[in-house]
């Protein structure tokens, strides 16, 4: 997601570790890709803003690698347990419970980090908008009040007499 600079737009594509092209996205604001790696090795992410020679961008990314792990299998619960005839709740059950939880909890960072993008995004837009608007209206001031005084002068000249006075 681009949160800053001219435009808003990046080009952007990811490649495999033999070099095939994935995704190829061009002058995107912001986009979700999902992606299975099917090859062992290094992907390449790429941002372009090539095409924009002047101006730079300020760019937020997240990689989730979402791989459901079976290590915690190996951690001794089994041993440590009383049969399973004798629970109400059957160990997998837990496991299945908690598994949902971390799945839910993972997503809701997820969600959060795309919304501190979008705020920072949002933020900086607004920051520029200040900024031009205050330039703007200390222009109009300054413009108001040059009128001011030269109305004032056109006044005075008005109201002046540059006759002689007869004495």
């Amino acid at each position: 997601q681009v949160i800053g600079g001219a435009g808003l737009d990046v080009d952007f594509s990811l490649e495999s570790p033999q070099g095939a092209l994935l995704v190829s996205e061009s002058r995107k604001a912001d986009g979700v890709h999902t992606v299975e790696p099917t090859e062992a090795g290094d992907y390449k992410l790429c941002f372009d803003n090539s095409f924009s020679t002047i101006s730079e961008k300020l760019v937020f990314f997240e990689l989730i690698f979402d791989s459901l792990q079976d290590d915690e299998e190996t951690l001794g619960w089994p041993d440590a347990v009383e049969p399973e005839e004798m629970l109400d709740v059957k160990m997998e059950d837990i496991k299945e419970s908690i598994e949902t939880m971390r799945t839910r909890l993972e997503r809701s960072i997820q969600m959060l980090t795309l919304l501190r993008a979008f705020e920072a995004r949002d933020r900086n837009l607004q920051e520029g908008n200040l900024e031009r608007v205050n330039f703007w209206s200390a222009i109009n001031v300054a413009v108001l009040l040059l009128v001011a005084v030269l109305q004032v002068c056109t006044l005075k000249r008005f109201f002046q007499d540059k006759r002689p006075v007869p004495t």
